[in-house]
C-alpha cells in the first residue's frame, strides 16, 4: 500500500485527535487537549469548515497529520497557519513529517497565498532547523501572546 498523503476525511478525527494528543504530550502538555472528536467533525466538516487537514496514511493507518486554517494579514491579505503538524513518534525520521510540510506549502502555493505562518517552540532546535533549511525565516523577535478562557472571563468582567 505504502504511504499516501491527502486531505483528511470526517472518519479520520479520531486519529488526528489521537495525534493532537501526542503533539501537546511531546510539547509537555499532556493535560491541555480538550478538543474532542465531535469538535473536530463540527468544525472541520461544516457548511463553513474551519479547518483542512492534511493525513500521512502508512499502510492504511494514519500516522501523521497536518492542520491549517486561513487568517488574514492587513499587510498581506489571506494567508495560512499552519496550527499543528505531527507524526506518531514511531514513524518520526521516515519522511513523512516532510511530506506533509511539503503538502502543506504546495496547498498555499495552489491557492495562491502569499504566506506560511506557524510557531514553534524555542527548544525544539530540530524543527527549526529543519524549517531554517527549508527557506522559512524563524522570528526570534516577537512573542506569540494568548489569552485563555479564564483569562477572558476575568477580562470581560472587569470593569471598564
Amino acid at each position: 500500500m505504502g504511504n499516501i498523503i491527502r486531505r483528511g476525511k470526517k472518519e479520520d478525527m479520531p486519529a488526528v485527535l489521537e495525534l493532537i494528543k501526542e503533539l501537546a504530550a511531546f510539547e509537555k502538555e499532556p493535560d491541555a487537549v480538550v478538543t474532542t472528536v465531535e469538535t473536530l467533525e463540527q468544525e472541520g466538516f461544516g457548511d463553513n469548515p474551519l479547518f483542512q487537514v492534511f493525513v500521512a496514511e502508512v499502510d492504511g493507518k494514519i500516522e501523521g497529520m497536518a492542520l491549517v486554517y486561513y487568517r488574514f494579514s492587513t499587510w498581506k491579505g489571506r494567508t495560512l497557519h499552519l496550527e499543528d503538524l505531527i507524526v506518531r513518534e514511531e514513524k518520526r525520521g521516515s519522511g513523512l513529517g516532510n511530506a506533509l510540510y511539503r503538502k502543506v506549502i504546495e496547498y498555499a502555493k495552489e491557492q495562491g497565498l502569499k504566506r506560511v505562518e506557524w510557531v514553534v517552540l524555542d527548544w525544539n532546535q530540530h524543527a527549526i532547523d529543519f524549517y531554517e533549511r527549508s527557506g522559512a525565516t524563524v522570528l526570534k523577535d516577537w512573542y506569540t501572546v494568548q489569552m485563555d478562557e479564564d483569562g477572558i472571563t476575568k477580562y470581560v468582567e472587569t470593569e471598564a
